[in-house]
């Protein structure tokens, strides 16, 4: 599992994911999000990484 950054273009991804937020409401963004995230984890498949890049989310400092 990759904790560090591999984005082989973090700022044009950053501003496509803002992009596809703006004008939802609170509600569609969560909606947005949580597709997103069902998505990409279809694109890892492997249950145990999924298991690992859970609990990698949980362990990160919470920001201030």
């Amino acid at each position: 599992m990759k904790t560090t950054p591999h984005f082989q273009d973090a700022d044009t991804f950053y501003e496509q994911l803002l992009d596809a937020h703006a004008g939802l409401s609170p509600e569609q963004s969560e909606l947005l999000n949580a597709r997103l995230i069902l998505i990409l984890a279809n694109q890892i498949g492997n249950r145990e990484e999924l298991a690992a890049c859970i609990q990698a989310a949980k362990d990160m400092p919470r920001a201030a």
